[in-house]
């Protein structure tokens, strides 16, 4: 008996901008109902790697495939279908502050208000929140109280798979841990497929089942979490533990 299809496998997919080339030959795959996390310095083309995924970008060359169907180059109703799989947490949240909490949640669940808030309100709850702050704006919450919101957004309409951006930039390290917690919590509940984008190690030994390092637009390396801190790789020692010094040199401007 054949194994499954990996839920998204990409080969050799490249995306340069002018001169600039971001990708320059990804190979990664992710199981379904996989937790993996993607490290690199800023810059290394994680996110433009997640919007080639989504179809936001097209490639200048290689595959990508859902459950093995390629999805390069879909357009129309086939991409707005593909893109339907997915839930997104944004980097900075990126909630509607015109509208009430409730509404943000369920934006793209289609019903009447009534079915809409339902919606909301059980979304909520999964995330620690109560009715309460259902008729708040964004910016009555604290920033920790907004990306809980924006985390109930990106599971509300039951995706297979979610993208989390950095989920816990800003916080500090109470409110990390809690997010990091409930991202854990809700893809062994619900059975999503998680990527996730971040420089927190302490998130990415709570998040991941598996970890790859992109560095100059390749994975480089990956591996179970439980390799990151002995990785014989000397590019993924030194971003894991923070080292100056190592193969990973910082352009900086001297003064």
């Amino acid at each position: 008996m054949s194994a499954p299809a990996p839920r998204i496998a990409l080969q050799g997919v490249t995306k340069a901008f002018g001169s600039k080339h971001v990708l320059r030959g990804i190979d990664l795959e992710v199981a379904k109902g996989e937790s993996l996390v993607i490290i690199g310095g800023s810059g290394t083309g994680k996110s433009v790697m997640l919007k080639t995924i989504l179809g936001l970008i097209t490639p200048d060359a290689g595959s990508i495939r859902v459950d093995g169907a390629e999805v390069v180059g879909l357009k129309g109703r086939a991409l707005a279908a593909h893109q339907a799989r997915f839930g997104m947490l944004f980097q900075g949240g990126a909630l509607f502050d015109s509208l009430p909490v409730w509404r943000n949640i369920s934006f793209a669940v289609r019903g009447s208000a009534a079915v809409r808030r339902a919606a909301a309100l059980d979304n909520l709850a999964r995330v620690g929140l109560g009715e309460d702050v259902a008729d708040l704006r964004p910016s009555a919450l604290s920033g920790g109280m907004q990306k809980r919101v924006a985390l109930a957004r990106a599971i509300a309409m039951r995706p297979e798979i979610v993208f989390f951006d950095e989920p816990t930039t800003g916080l500090d390290p109470i409110m990390a841990d809690v997010i990091n917690a409930l991202i854990r919590e809700l893809v062994s509940e619900l059975g999503i497929t998680a990527l996730t984008i971040t420089h927190d190690m302490s998130s990415v030994r709570k998040i991941a089942d598996r970890v790859a390092m992109i560095y100059e637009g390749r994975i480089i390396w990956h591996g179970p979490r439980e390799q990151i801190d002995n990785p014989d790789n000397p590019y993924v020692d030194q971003f894991v533990h923070g080292r100056a010094e190592g193969p990973i040199r910082m352009q900086v401007r001297k003064l």
